[in-house]
């Protein structure tokens, strides 16, 4: 069992992709201006190194952002288009990107890109290129995986130890089980993780990464329950403004020390500091979390 990690959400219990290979066969004229003789067989083989390189240059480097691991069965594979969707269990098939770039396992070995086809159980590492899902990295698996899904929470019922969380990158809730021996702690700022933390954080708008287990009866069984915010706590974030909107009141700070893209907003009524406020400016923003967003209650040029 190989554990993928992952930044948003893996949505699956049993996983799947495709896996066909295809052997190809070069044929070699030997019409006329064509040579079938070694000295062929060398021109041919650089000109095949030239082709390959040419096209591992033309492609685009790849997109930069939080990756998120997705489990499923992969369904209308389409090696022409480059993309697959992914079935997530109980949800809406997912479409998805792929081409050279992506890296392709077969239980922890390398192949091909080419080799893929129908398989039964995977994962596939995905990140956001513009409005299209990407997939950086494939997993063919034969056996129960784990992945890590990041998301806020909609609910907890500690009757049954249903969790349910909301995520970017499936466009419905994902349930989880919290079984009593599951790890839970909070993980960020010493202010924040110096409190108190259990079952108690599950509440609803809290900010969570749960690492789980597809365990049976195709139900994600949560190991390891990382809480990152809950409503009414305030984190202290610096960093430069990546983007600013005066009119809405809304700015987004990239924080160094975890390299993460925070969006808060801000009164300029009650934050006069914010009428300089620049983009690529250094600031430092105290802000309090509400259970949907971040709100600051003080900006500081650095």
């Amino acid at each position: 069992m190989k554990k993928l990690f992952a930044v948003l959400l893996l949505c699956g219990a049993e996983m799947a992709i495709f896996a066909t290979c295809a052997a190809s066969q070069q044929m070699v004229s030997s019409g006329p201006g064509v040579s079938s003789g070694p000295a062929a067989d060398v021109d041919n083989n650089s000109a095949s190194v030239a082709d390959t390189r040419s096209a591992s240059l033309s492609l685009p480097p790849r997109p930069k952002g939080k990756t998120t691991i997705l489990g499923g069965e992969i369904r209308s594979f389409d090696p022409v288009r480059d993309q697959f969707s992914l079935r997530l269990y109980g949800q809406r098939p997912m479409k998805i990107w792929f081409d050279e770039r992506t890296q392709v396992y077969r239980n922890g070995e390398k192949i091909p890109v080419r080799e893929l086809g129908p398989e039964d159980h995977a994962s596939v590492e995905t990140i956001l290129d513009g409005d299209n899902v990407f997939a950086v990295s494939i997993h063919i698996l034969t056996g129960p995986e784990e992945g890590e899904c990041e998301g806020r929470v909609v609910r907890y019922n500690p009757g049954n130890g249903e969790l349910v969380v909301a995520s970017q990158m499936s466009p419905a809730p994902i349930t989880f089980l919290v079984p009593a021996n599951a790890s839970i702690g909070r993980v960020g700022e010493r202010e924040f993780t110096t409190g108190p933390s259990g079952l108690s954080d599950l509440v609803a708008g809290s900010l969570v990464s749960v690492s789980f287990t597809a365990g049976s009866a195709r139900r994600n069984v949560a190991n390891e329950i990382k809480v990152m915010a809950v409503p009414g706590a305030s984190f202290e974030f610096s960093g430069n403004i990546s983007f600013l909107d005066m009119h809405t009141g809304t700015l987004v700070l990239v924080d160094p020390r975890d390299e993460k893209s925070y969006r808060i907003h801000f009164d300029s009524g009650r934050l006069p500091a914010s009428a300089t406020l620049r983009p690529q400016a250094s600031v430092t923003v105290t802000a309090t979390y509400d259970g949907t967003g971040y709100a600051a209650s003080a900006i500081t040029a650095n």
